[in-house]
């Protein structure tokens, strides 16, 4: 075949392929015309699919609440009425001297049990929605100091799951980021809202330390890891030490930059850390040993530091020396196993009460790494402590007035008392016992909030599915 030939026939085939690549362009063009009108068409059906829940209004006017137990979340129990307007409580009390203004919008509650809001603390609520899909993880910045870092501008008020902790009395959240040495600020949010904006309840209220590990496991990683031989880098336990004396080093430098009136160049990192000085923040350590929460203390004595820990496994240990001290514990879930063998197989059930016989300030948190959507249990959690040791009220308190205080926000809620809002839970039996706890209505500044979320939804789908009445 003659060169000539050869070079027609590749035309030919070029041609070929030119022509079959248009058609096959101009039929894509079809599908995809065909798909935007079958998605146009069906519009009205996917958004009957979604969940139908929107924050509510803000509260008018007044609600009166009548013949209720009410749990005030400080130890007291009264048989009585509460009435709330624009928000706010406006009265706790005896029928006998409820204001004539108030009986006009009543709801005779028969009895039923009144709660305050329960509030679940160090969480990553609405920071991540799938725990195994980094693309919905939002609570992990990349470096290990990061004391600038914001959890509340990446908090997500349209998580699923959010609606799933208020049907069990869950109306605030501290959400907290994770990740690094120094990971970021915490914040407050009541879970009720359009935007972070909204959802805001006290804003930067904490700064959060990750104390390294000061203990030397020889087997890292398990069963599977390897042993660490004699030639190995340096002991973990050093390590852990060097990194927290550069946190040390951090906040000494950060003291000196503040003591200046007009610093210049403007630290980002230490000027966030500013309110750790001046009280307005609270350091968070998260530690569990001893070793661990005396370092915290030393931080608390040195730099004149509002502390908190966060996980105190051991902290029926020195619980007098926390007292002393005046730091709060935020206890890592009772549901979980003794920290070392050593321990009562019971121990994370009885901690509660042994801080709380020692005068402890302290709350329990679902500060695991699925925590968030684990915050639904956080009342059957102090449910259990009720059973190790602590009365109703008590455990109760942990989870209200405790962690209020302990996040600042007291002067605000954690207790039903006359000036603050009104975060109110009804429960037709008792809130900490999952057997008996059916929470019927939920008022969040006063707005009563609906309970409808996607797993009631998807109940109610596949009863109609199958024709259960």
């Amino acid at each position: 075949m003659s060169k000539r030939n050869i070079s027609t026939k590749k035309h030919t085939n070029f041609f070929s392929a030119s022509v079959f690549s248009v058609a096959k362009t101009y039929n894509m063009k079809k599908i995809i015309i065909a798909s935007f009108a079958f998605l146009i068409a069906f519009a009205p059906l996917r958004l009957m699919a979604q969940e139908n829940m929107h924050p509510t209004p803000p509260q008018v006017g007044s609600t009166t609440l009548v013949n209720a137990v009410i749990h005030v979340g400080n130890g007291q129990v009264i048989n009585g009425d509460i009435v709330f307007e624009n928000g706010k409580i406006v009265y706790v009390g005896s029928p006998a001297t409820l204001p004539a203004e108030y009986t006009k919008s009543i709801i005779d509650l028969k009895g039923k049990q009144v709660y305050p809001g329960l509030i679940a603390t160090s969480t990553n609520l609405g920071l991540v929605e799938v725990g195994s899909v980094r693309a919905t993880a939002d609570f992990n910045e990349l470096g290990d100091v990061n004391p600038s870092i914001r959890s509340l501008v990446a908090y997500n008020t349209d998580s699923k799951i959010i609606n799933t902790l208020r049907c069990n009395g869950v109306l605030l959240a501290h959400i907290v980021p994770r990740g690094g040495t120094i990971s970021g600020t915490s914040s407050v949010v009541q879970l009720d809202a359009w935007n972070w904006e909204d959802a805001a309840y006290k804003t930067d209220n904490g700064i959060h330390f990750n104390m390294p590990a000061l203990v030397n496991r020889p087997n890292q990683g398990g069963g599977g890891g390897r042993r660490r031989q004699q030639g190995d880098q340096e002991d973990p336990v050093k390590q852990g030490l060097d990194r927290i004396e550069g946190i040390r080093k951090f906040f000494r430098e950060a003291k000196g930059y503040l003591a200046n009136i007009n610093p210049s160049p403007i630290n980002l990192k230490f000027e966030a850390v500013k309110g750790l000085f001046n009280k307005t923040q609270t350091l968070f350590v998260h530690c569990d040993l001893v070793k661990e929460m005396m370092i915290a203390m030393d931080f608390a004595k040195e730099f004149d530091f509002k502390v908190v820990i966060v996980g105190g496994s051991d902290s029926w240990i020195i619980a007098d020396l926390l007292r002393e001290n005046n730091i709060a514990v935020i206890l890592a879930e009772p549901h979980s196993l003794p920290a070392t063998d050593d321990d009562d197989v019971d121990q994370p059930y009885k901690t509660g009460a042994a801080l709380q016989r020692a005068g402890v300030l302290f709350t329990i948190c679902m500060d695991a790494g699925d925590g968030f959507w684990q915050q639904r249990n956080l009342p059957f959690e102090a449910g259990t402590m009720a059973a190790y040791g602590l009365t109703k009220e008590e455990a109760l308190s942990t989870l209200t007035s405790n962690a209020a205080k302990i996040l600042g926000i007291d002067d605000k809620t954690g207790t039903i008392e006359k000036g603050k809002d009104a975060n109110i839970v009804v429960c037709d039996g008792d809130i900490l016992d999952m057997k008996s706890s059916l929470v019927s209505a939920v008022y969040i500044q006063g707005r009563e909030i609906n309970l409808d979320n996607k797993q009631k939804q998807l109940f109610e789908r596949y009863k109609y599915k199958y024709g259960i009445k």
